[in-house]
């Protein structure tokens, strides 16, 4: 019986990398984004959703996330916090202390106003014509 050629998980993860708007949550974001998770998942309890809306920059430095990821959090910039490590699923518990859906907050991390988001969203999704990988030429 051959032995079927086994890849890297490294390389394997990094083929990922050149699709545009994607970001695959590997081992090594979620290390990257553990204290921006971390502090998202706090806001599951009502008093620290009190804490942070009372006073955001104080409640970001009771945590060990670094200058750009505060600065992110503060900005709202998911795309960002994306890059930081941050899980979609987690920022959702700011989204939520925002007082946003899931959606709307989404549509931000894309070209479209929230209402274009959901219309696009309704008619199917974008489009896969230049957003697939970059490199294999899709």
């Amino acid at each position: 019986m051959s032995k079927k050629p086994t890849q890297n998980i490294h390389e394997y993860l990094a083929e990922f990398e050149d699709i545009p708007g994607t970001r695959v949550y590997t081992a090594a974001r979620a290390r990257k984004g553990y204290h921006i998770n971390q502090f998202a998942m706090s806001l599951m309890k009502a008093e620290n959703r009190e804490r942070f809306k009372a006073d955001e920059k104080a409640y970001l430095d009771e945590w060990d996330i670094s200058d750009e990821g505060k600065e992110a959090l503060l900005a709202r910039d998911y795309n960002r916090l994306l890059d930081l490590g941050g899980n979609v699923y987690f920022l959702a518990k700011l989204f939520s202390t925002d007082g946003l859906s899931f959606a709307e907050a989404v549509s931000t991390m894309t070209e479209y106003t929230f209402p274009e988001y959901r219309e696009m969203m309704l008619n199917g999704g974008r489009s896969p014509e230049g957003n697939r990988s970059i490199k294999g030429g899709y």
